[in-house]
């Protein structure tokens, strides 16, 4: 915030300390700004990793949040002696931001006294108020289930009792709460059990990771049923966005870790106005082969949006079991590939700059019907598109063949069918990110966790990262969400009939109650 000349103190100590504070501040910022500008556009052997860049980012903004600080207490210095304070910045950005269904406590500060000097009473004219995020750190209670037995004095007909209610771990400590706690904070938050053991010691509770671990796995086991009715879910969707990324497992009986593959399988039409609820769903495979996609895929018959991986050519062939596939490439891979030449190839920046035409048109029909989706598309994006091949075709044979520029070229001619079926079908988006984007959590767990412990490991984080995420998807919290499931599921006579706890279901039959009403009901039971 800019200071006028005449709201600068007169001190010149003062001044001094403002003068060295905003040297500070400028250093910070030109910090934080070097290391954007060496992300963006350095070498890639020089680039900066984009979760460590947040990391320092944070670093740099708590150096920030220091020296405002530190400006607070002479500013108040400054006050005490009767000199003029430097004037305030302004407020943090998210003040008055805080989410309406947070319990209010209100806190009155009255006056020392309510008497004016002339002798009369004072009366309440108005009030300021102001609002500060606070925290209750967690607090775990013990849950005593009463049963009270019934006899009659008159006869000996027997003893009446309420039947004990099930539980996801039979005669167990956990509550339902307790179990979707550490679900979460496992694989919403990547905090190994380990560490949540730690979190609960710190309270005098002793829990070993290993029955921490029996929970997970007992909790996991009541909501796959949830998991197979997402799964079929989602291959009767009309369209699906699909890709897969790697995870080390520890190799059975040899003490080494092996490759195998998170698949996942996305769903949204938000994009474009459709009525299919969003959802996301991960799979593990061993493997990333034609075997693998099949196993995934199934007998699935509609849109594929997905990379150009070969794995992938076997769908919408007209004598295979998927001949009803249709397949659109990703133009997120395809820039990719002009990006990898390098900023100081020419023919690669101009290539760019074509298709960031191209993104900018589909930027501004996010979110609208398909029809006019399409509309736009014919008008606007078809002769970009059209220039586009006619360009490459043109330029190729000038470049070095096996350069990287030569390689994006032939790489999107020969896939020209599958980067154009956008410009045919207003449902369908211009690139893959909506799968990329599903894929980032996985990057994350692997970043905590260097390997899954062995195959079922990596299946059953497979399976709640599907609810987790697809929570994520809807605004959903995710740890309401699994403490209610977890209570209503294990009830029931049924297990498999799941259709009102999908997440996307649930959402809708739950919507208005508070986080603190649904936990506070399913702690309860």
């Amino acid at each position: 915030m800019e200071v006028g000349y005449d709201e600068l103190p007169d001190d010149v100590g003062q001044l001094k300390a403002m003068l060295l504070a905003e040297r500070a501040r400028a250093a910070r910022l030109e910090h934080i700004l070097k290391l954007i500008n060496r992300t963006t556009f350095g070498k890639r052997s020089e680039k900066i990793p984009a979760d460590q860049l947040a990391l320092a980012l944070e670093d740099q903004h708590v150096a920030l949040g220091e020296a405002d600080g530190l400006q607070d207490k002479a500013d108040e210095e400054a006050e005490r002696y009767g000199r003029k304070p430097r004037r305030r910045r302004a407020p943090d950005a998210e003040r008055g931001s805080l989410p309406g269904h947070l319990p209010r406590f209100e806190v009155v500060i009255e006056p020392g006294s309510l008497e004016c000097g002339c002798g009369g009473a004072l009366h309440r004219i108005g009030e300021d108020r102001s609002e500060r995020l606070d925290i209750i750190p967690a607090q775990h209670r013990v849950i005593v289930t009463v049963r009270p037995r019934y006899a009659c004095r008159c006869c000996t007909d027997g003893v009446q009792q309420a039947p004990a209610p099930k539980h996801v771990v039979p005669g167990g400590l956990p509550t339902e709460a307790l179990i979707a706690n550490v679900l979460v904070g496992k694989y919403c938050d990547h905090l190994p059990l380990y560490r949540q053991s730690q979190i609960l010691a710190r309270q005098g509770i002793t829990i070993s990771r290993a029955t921490m671990a029996g929970w997970v796995g007992r909790g996991i086991a009541a909501l796959l049923p949830i998991i197979t009715r997402m799964r079929a879910d989602a291959l009767a969707s009309a369209r699906l966005f699909v890709d897969e990324t790697t995870v080390k497992v520890l190799a059975p009986g040899t003490g080494k870790t092996m490759t195998g593959y998170m698949w996942v399988i996305v769903r949204d039409d938000r994009t474009h106005g459709g009525t299919d609820p969003p959802l996301a769903l991960y799979t593990y495979l061993p493997g990333r082969g034609k075997m693998w996609a099949k196993q995934l895929l199934g007998s699935y018959q509609g849109l594929l949006q997905v990379d150009a991986w070969q794995a992938y050519d076997q769908f919408g062939k007209e004598d295979g079991a998927n001949a009803g596939v249709e397949k659109s490439y990703c133009w997120a891979h395809l820039r990719r590939g002009f990006i990898d030449a390098g900023s100081d190839a020419p023919v690669a920046q101009d290539a760019l700059q074509r298709i960031a035409a191209i993104y900018a048109i589909e930027k501004g029909i996010r979110g609208r019907s398909a029809e006019d989706r399409l509309a736009v598309r014919r008008e606007r994006t078809q002769p970009l598109v059209n220039k586009l091949h006619a360009w490459f075709v043109a330029t190729a044979p000038r470049i070095m063949a096996g350069s990287a520029t030569s390689d994006a070229i032939k790489y999107a001619l020969k896939r020209w069918s599958g980067f154009t079926r956008f410009l045919d079908d207003g449902r369908i988006e211009i690139d893959n990110n909506a799968a990329e984007r599903a894929i980032r959590p996985v990057t994350l767990q692997r970043k905590n966790a260097l390997f899954a412990g062995h195959q079922l490991g990596a299946e059953n984080w497979a399976a709640i990262a599907s609810l987790v995420e697809t929570c994520k998807m809807l605004d959903i919290n995710p740890y309401a969400y699994l403490t209610d499931v977890l209570t209503r599921v294990i009830s029931r006579a049924d297990t498999d009939q799941v259709d009102d706890l999908l997440p996307y279901n649930w959402v809708n039959t739950n919507a208005g109650q508070t986080v603190f009403e649904m936990t506070g009901i399913a702690s309860a039971a």
